[in-house]
């Protein structure tokens, strides 16, 4: 199954379900993924950004190197606009803000991530309260982040005090057990056509 809400000879707009990788993994169980699930239908798609397995939304592929290459490189300079839809532990202590803390590999337990004001790469997030939900204690957030490192939202959210409802990897039990999955969505891409320059934006709606 392969959810396309934009198909041209440049590039894709994937919906991506949570629970399926973006590449394939290491292990037989784990080479069904979105990128060959695309090239089954389209043989040259090419990666450009992934999503983490857990998060579900937008997932943009490239058609061709060519594409590929442009596309890659509006990312490195910040050029392609992402917003993610997360549900997370608690009440926010303002409507807004900036979360601004380095990231490097947390290497004795690899994959993860951690804050390292030492040796972590410049990382920003900014975050905008929708609403919050006092019987459930948790706060429905508006994410955009500024760069993308792996894990990076949960990272910070989880710094903050607020981790991701679902969240296998971060949340402590109470908050990894409250929720059936990771509650973190991919909802707005925006990006211009690396062909024609045109302004493109697509929307997911969030699934919870």
């Amino acid at each position: 199954m392969l959810a396309v809400l934009h198909a041209c000879e440049q590039l894709l707009v994937l919906d991506k379900p949570s629970g399926l990788l973006c590449v394939p993994g290491r292990g037989v169980d784990k080479q069904d993924c979105l990128s060959l699930r695309a090239q089954q239908v389209y043989p040259d798609a090419l990666v450009v950004h992934r999503l983490d397995m857990a998060t579900s939304g937008l997932c943009l592929m490239a058609r061709g190197a060519g594409a590929q290459r442009r596309l890659s490189q509006a990312f490195a300079q910040r050029e392609v606009g992402k917003r993610y839809i997360a549900l997370v532990a608690g009440r926010m202590a303002a409507d807004s803000g900036l979360i601004d803390l380095p990231l490097s590999v947390d290497w004795p337990n690899r994959p993860l991530r951690i804050v390292d004001r030492v040796r972590g790469k410049p990382s920003q997030t900014q975050w905008r309260l929708l609403s919050y939900d006092e019987q459930r204690d948790a706060s429905r957030l508006e994410l955009e982040p500024v760069t993308g490192r792996s894990h990076q939202l949960r990272v910070h959210l989880l710094a903050l005090g607020h981790p991701i409802l679902g969240d296998a990897l971060y949340a402590p039990p109470s908050v990894r057990d409250c929720a059936p999955r990771l509650m973190l969505h991919a909802t707005q891409l925006a990006l211009a056509h690396p062909a024609t320059g045109e302004p493109l934006s697509f929307t997911s709606p969030c699934p919870f």
